[in-house]
């Protein structure tokens, strides 16, 4: 049976946007990690296949194709070539999951898979419209057959998150008190040293700038994103910048290359969902990648939801009926920070070393993304 095997993972500091990496060009925030995960696992780079990095928002710095212009920036053979993935926030999760199944498949026995983004370098403009808020026209205006599925509604995160607190009927100390867990799960796990043995330190950042001891009074008094919402920069994700990479080998490449398996990928997939309220895909596509497995909720000693927001978490919980100790155990997005092309690969290197730091086997990651869809990962210890 062909094998997808995970050889090493490393992501950089998840830096605030304007802060610890801000001056870092993005092909330099891509390459630290690329250059550090050749370096720890001991692969040929000659002998990669390809490389495959998810990025949003690939204009300017982050043009032209950044995965091979960054492998390139890392000093690496010029042979590779390389592949940029725009999947909205699962991008560099669809990253790892196109270089899975291309060894799967035979297609190749080695491939660098991550993801990178600095939104210092190209910020997402706070808006509660989805054309203004990426900087450019509204992207569905003028389309006939757009408007005529879904009525001129506002398509946009702000409103799909909403949407999904009327929908559950979830309060807004529900969601801070959501926000206020993360915080502390994230300090925690700095304390004990957890997330230093995945990070590769750059531009003088070792550790992850987002977190925060939670203060109550101050997130009661900020004002929602949305008018009238819920939803307000406490139960949001921060805005960051960094960059994660993966090395993902077939069986043959592990025996015949000498390299040294910790996990291996048993599943991928993804689904789409209602694009209006948007964020409530990974409810549905947890429940189809268990059903085509055959796991179930206990299978899984690891579950990742990506805090885009506190309902999005929150919601996939009530729905799925996880207990609490055993999704986001070391915090998410909302405190730490997310680097919307990166963080699914990040939360896969963090997933990889939280399974081996507390001996689970199996780790599910899913994250909600632009357009009503979500990606699925399972993990499996070696």
């Amino acid at each position: 049976m062909a094998e997808a095997y995970i050889v090493d993972a490393v992501r950089t500091p998840v830096g605030k946007r304007g802060k610890g990496l801000a001056s870092v060009h993005p092909l330099d925030l891509a390459a630290a990690p690329l250059e550090a995960l050749l370096g720890r696992s001991g692969a040929d780079p000659d002998g990669v296949d390809e490389v495959i990095l998810g990025c949003i928002d690939q204009l300017g710095p982050q043009s032209m194709n950044i995965a091979r212009n960054a492998w390139l920036a890392a000093g690496l053979p010029e042979g590779v070539p390389g592949t940029t993935v725009e999947r909205q926030c699962g991008s560099g999760q669809q990253a790892v999951s196109l270089a899975a199944r291309a060894v799967l498949s035979g297609a190749a026995d080695l491939v660098v898979a991550g993801g990178v983004q600095s939104m210092s370098s190209v910020p997402l403009q706070a808006s509660n419209r989805a054309g203004e808020a990426w900087g450019f026209a509204d992207p569905f205006a003028g389309s006939q057959r757009w408007a005529a599925r879904y009525g001129g509604q506002e398509i946009s995160q702000f409103r799909g998150a909403e949407l999904m607190a009327a929908h559950w009927g979830f309060s807004r100390g529900e969601l801070e008190d959501f926000a206020v867990r993360s915080h502390e799960r994230v300090l925690a796990a700095q304390a004990a040293g957890a997330f230093e043995r995945e990070i590769v330190p750059l531009a003088g950042l070792s550790a992850d700038e987002g977190p925060r001891t939670p203060d109550r009074e101050r997130m009661a008094a900020l004002e929602p994103i949305v008018a009238g919402g819920l939803h307000t920069a406490a139960t949001a994700s921060q805005m960051s910048d960094g960059a994660a990479a993966l090395l993902i080998a077939s069986e043959r490449a592990v025996r015949e290359r000498g390299l040294t398996p910790r996990a291996r990928i048993t599943h991928t997939s993804a689904r789409g969902g209602d694009p209006v309220m948007m964020l409530a895909a990974p409810i549905e596509a947890t429940r189809r990648a268990l059903a085509r497995t055959g796991l179930g909720i206990g299978d899984i000693d690891v579950f990742e939801v990506n805090e885009a927001f506190s309902v999005v978490p929150l919601a996939w919980q009530r729905e799925l009926g996880v207990d609490s100790a055993r999704f986001n155990p070391r915090g998410g997005a909302i405190a730490l920070g997310h680097p919307i092309g990166a963080t699914g690969a990040r939360l896969l290197v963090s997933l990889l070393h939280m399974l081996e730091d507390t001996g689970g086997r199996r780790g599910l990651l899913t994250m909600c993304e632009g357009g009503g869809q979500a990606d699925v990962t399972i993990l499996e210890l070696v």
